[in-house]
């Protein structure tokens, strides 16, 4: 004859459970940075026939999709222009003007849709733009370092 044990198991408690969302949520605000390496054009030649040219690298960094423009003011120097700005040595002046092309036609100023770059659209990676100076030749004026300090301004 057989036996049959039968071992009762206990009744586990009936585990319960709820659930809900969550909304989770931010605002991207649009936000650029720029910086740019100095434009140092060497040593210039008063007397030569020859203009000296040079550049500079201005680096933006916008959200992604934003639109922007890149605008150079006139510099420091009382009296320049967009058009002829000057670097200074004391007193003395000494014009130079800046492009937004490598043949150095389209002059570079601070107003967008007239003398800027065209709009540019931001991407995952930092834009590289090139800055063309020059130097128009036979300006006679006397030796030394002369200096401007031009101000880059990122519309967004």
């Amino acid at each position: 004859m057989l036996a049959v044990t039968a071992f009762a198991a206990p009744h586990a408690a009936q585990a319960a459970t709820t659930t809900t969302t969550m909304a989770v949520t931010a605002t991207v605000q649009p936000s650029c940075t720029v910086s740019a390496t100095a434009l140092a054009f060497g040593n210039y030649n008063p007397l030569s026939a020859t203009p000296l040219d040079g550049t500079s690298t201005i680096t933006v960094n916008c959200t992604t999709g934003s639109t922007y423009t890149v605008g150079l003011n006139a510099g420091a120097t009382s009296g320049a222009t967009v058009t002829t700005r000057q670097m200074l040595l004391s007193s003395n002046a000494l014009n130079y003007t800046l492009y937004r092309d490598s043949g150095r036609t389209n002059n570079w100023g601070n107003t967008p849709g007239t003398d800027t770059p065209a709009l540019a659209t931001a991407t995952t990676s930092p834009a590289s733009i090139t800055v063309y100076g020059r130097i128009p030749a036979l300006q006679n004026v006397p030796a030394g370092s002369y200096a401007d300090t031009v101000t880059v301004s990122v519309n967004y």
